[in-house]
């Protein structure tokens, strides 16, 4: 028996198009539900929200936004290799029950435009990894 939600949550996902677990999670009453609550509506509000992004601290600001409303973590890292373009850097949604596939990698896109850009903001992202830290 699926459990009764009174906040709107996303509709179902084409069968075998994702594997976000969404029955799981409603079928389990002590289930975190806040990925479900990322409805399309929501997903483009938050996109529109990457995509007006014009510093690192509103970036930060929006990482922990994310982490509070849904419960997800949002890593903006350079990669364990030598960073020489901006492909370097690693730009991951972590991956958790209930959020779809497509958000996934829909708001890792996002910001990739956004650091395309603002190069700053990569430069700071760098500079708050050490990488061009004083020796």
């Amino acid at each position: 028996m699926l459990q009764q939600v009174s906040i709107p949550i996303r509709t179902e996902c084409p069968p075998g198009a994702c594997v976000c677990e969404r029955e799981i999670l409603l079928a389990d009453p002590e289930a975190d539900l806040r990925p479900l609550r990322l409805t399309r509506t929501e997903e483009q509000k938050l996109l529109d929200r990457i995509d007006a992004v014009s510093s690192y601290e509103e970036l930060k600001r929006l990482q922990d936004r994310i982490r509070a409303n849904l419960g997800v973590e949002l890593r903006i890292a350079p990669g364990p290799n030598e960073v020489r373009t901006l492909r370097g850097i690693l730009i991951v949604l972590q991956d958790r029950p209930g959020l779809c596939k497509k958000v996934r990698q829909s708001v890792p896109a996002a910001v990739r435009r956004v650091l395309e850009r603002h190069p700053e903001i990569t430069y700071a992202i760098l500079d708050a990894h050490d990488l061009f830290g004083a020796p």
